[in-house]
């Protein structure tokens, strides 16, 4: 019996301290640990969120000063000699190629080798597009993608995205055919506008197939 008794009561007082324990989590969390405020947002990269979300996506701003804005942010990847390849390896590792096709030249998406933006050019506001998405379709990719991976492919985007030179695409005298970008499928580049060739006026490229080698000017 006297075994039974103490088995009892060792149960009841371990009852007392459990529903002990639970009241006291219910009158008063702030008694538990939080979780880091970076983790407990979900997001820890190399930029504090809040200056992030101090990144206009319009260039109009009152009175024409963009007080309090981080209009200008860098990439924290810019100092980063390796970044480009890296991005340029990104973008068809994760599709991106898929909709803006190699080289980033436009297809179902928006051409990224040129110098037209919808929602601005600077890193930061490529960064978010690629985190947030935009409303025209481009998808969030901020839950899927490291941040680091993003900084990586805004470095890409910023490699590919030049403003092609005067002569790309027109004849600059009656003999000299136009010349374009060396297609992807023969060289792929960080800088694609660095290698052109010769536009045979019937599309055709030289030597019925055999392509011939890339010029850079």
């Amino acid at each position: 019996m006297d075994s039974l008794r103490w088995t009892v009561l060792g149960v009841a007082a371990a009852i007392v301290v459990v529903t002990g324990a639970a009241l006291a989590l219910v009158l008063m969390p702030g008694a538990t640990a939080r979780p880091p405020a970076h983790l407990a947002s979900g997001y820890s990269g190399m930029v504090p969120a809040a200056a992030l979300l101090r990144v206009p996506v319009t260039g109009i701003y009152p009175g024409g000063v963009p007080a309090g804005l981080n209009a200008d942010m860098p990439n924290p990847l810019a100092s980063d000699p390796d970044a480009v390849q890296r991005g340029m390896k990104d973008f068809d590792a994760f599709n991106c190629s898929g909709c803006h096709m190699a080289n980033a030249g436009g297809g179902m998406g928006p051409a990224l080798s040129n110098d037209l933006w919808i929602y601005r050019d600077s890193p930061a506001n490529i960064y978010l597009t690629i985190a947030q998405g935009r409303a025209a379709g481009m998808p969030a990719f901020g839950a899927m993608l490291p941040d680091r991976t993003i900084w990586e492919l805004v470095a890409y985007v910023q490699s590919i995205s030049q403003k092609p030179g005067k002569e790309f695409g027109t004849t600059t005298a009656p003999e000299a055919p136009a010349i374009e970008q060396v297609s992807a499928n023969r060289m792929q580049s960080a800088t694609p506008w660095d290698y052109t060739e010769p536009r045979p006026a019937n599309g055709e490229k030289p030597g019925g197939g055999d392509p011939a080698a890339p010029t850079q000017p």
